[in-house]
């Protein structure tokens, strides 16, 4: 707290008059450890499942194969006993970790160019197929105008999708055919950016390739920024539609909700997760108009429209959409209940 020289004349009573004060409210500390921690375990969690991947690679087999016994989805056993392992995991997880690093980065560096407090990226591990949940930063201060939620808000994916490029060419220059499959293997869909990019290298057919893991981090990455620029809620593209006008925030949040409902029926069982996340979080908090995002910033949200287009892929998951999951969710629930029930039967009539 600080009492600066007022302006008024000496001659006022100033036990009755109130003397101005200036609260000086200071940013909370940041918890730095906590912020590398997760790092550093994100890393080792995205470096086990690199390891995994480019031990399949090596075999010329997929990287997202699950029907080999030999190892696990999560292989933290196989690499306690062979430390040394873990180093075949850095091209996925170094590839990886920086697209989502460059994102938030985007993010937070414009927020602090606009004297907005910002977290630094939290990076979140899981044990999982790609090793993370992703990473995030929190804005815990209000943004002083549209132009400000615009440009804090498309940084993140422009930053995020330029190395994923790269790693896109780099890792399909790499890759090589698959030698072998199975129908349990995971079959991914890949977006425009992927087809591209096999076009310029004359590959033929994706779905045929053992993804180098740079690659794999490549696509991971870009179905990372196809989410975040989802026109709806407060993402980084209901940000972007927001700042440029709200009532069309409004609506076109509403529509991307009841489009992803089919998309989960026809596509990909997880659309229907996001139609709820989006459904959940379609309010967005006011920001004021002015500077507003006009002129070349709407140009610039068509270069978003354009990213969205590249990265987005509507069935990332091929043969996992609603219609062939829930029959399959159904019969084994029947077949536990049926269990469930034999059990019962049966320590009944031991007793």
């Amino acid at each position: 707290m600080s009492e600066p020289t007022s302006p008024l004349p000496a001659t006022l009573d100033w036990d009755q008059q109130p003397q101005p004060q200036v609260w000086v409210i200071p940013r909370p500390r940041q918890r730095w450890w906590l912020y590398t921690l997760f790092l550093l375990l994100t890393l080792f969690s995205t470096m086990v499942v690199g390891a995994r991947m480019q031990f399949y690679f090596r075999q010329q087999q997929s990287v997202f194969k699950l029907t080999d016994d030999s190892l696990s989805l999560f292989p933290i056993g196989w690499i306690a006993q062979h430390p040394a392992n873990l180093l075949l995991g850095l091209p996925f997880s170094l590839t990886l970790m920086f697209i989502l690093f460059a994102h938030e980065m985007g993010h937070y560096l414009y927020a602090r160019h606009y004297r907005v407090y910002a977290t630094p990226p939290f990076f979140v591990p899981f044990p999982s197929l790609i090793g993370t949940l992703g990473a995030f930063i929190r804005i815990k201060s209000p943004i002083p105008s549209r132009a400000a939620l615009f440009d804090i808000g498309i940084a993140g994916p422009i930053a995020g999708f330029i190395p994923a490029c790269v790693a896109l060419a780099y890792g399909l220059s790499l890759s090589h055919p698959i030698v072998g499959s199975s129908a349990s293997d995971i079959q991914l869909g890949f977006p425009l950016a992927f087809h591209l990019a096999a076009g310029v290298l004359h590959i033929a057919q994706l779905s045929a390739l053992s993804l180098h893991p740079v690659a794999a981090a490549a696509w991971v990455g870009m179905f990372a920024t196809a989410l975040n620029l989802l026109p709806g809620g407060q993402l980084d593209g209901g940000h972007i539609v927001f700042s440029i006008s709200p009532s069309w925030h409004r609506w076109i949040s509403l529509l991307t909700v009841v489009a992803l409902v089919p998309f989960g029926k026809y596509l990909w069982t997880g659309w229907f997760l996001w139609a709820v996340l989006l459904a959940l979080t379609g309010r967005h908090p006011r920001v004021p108009r002015y500077p507003d995002a006009s002129g070349g910033r709407r140009a610039l949200a068509l270069c978003a429209a354009l990213m969205l287009v590249l990265t987005f892929t509507p069935a990332p998951f091929t043969h996992s959409s609603g219609r062939e999951v829930w029959p399959e969710i159904r019969d084994g629930s029947r077949d536990t209940l049926h269990d469930l029930r034999d059990g019962v039967r049966h320590l009944l009539h031991r007793r």
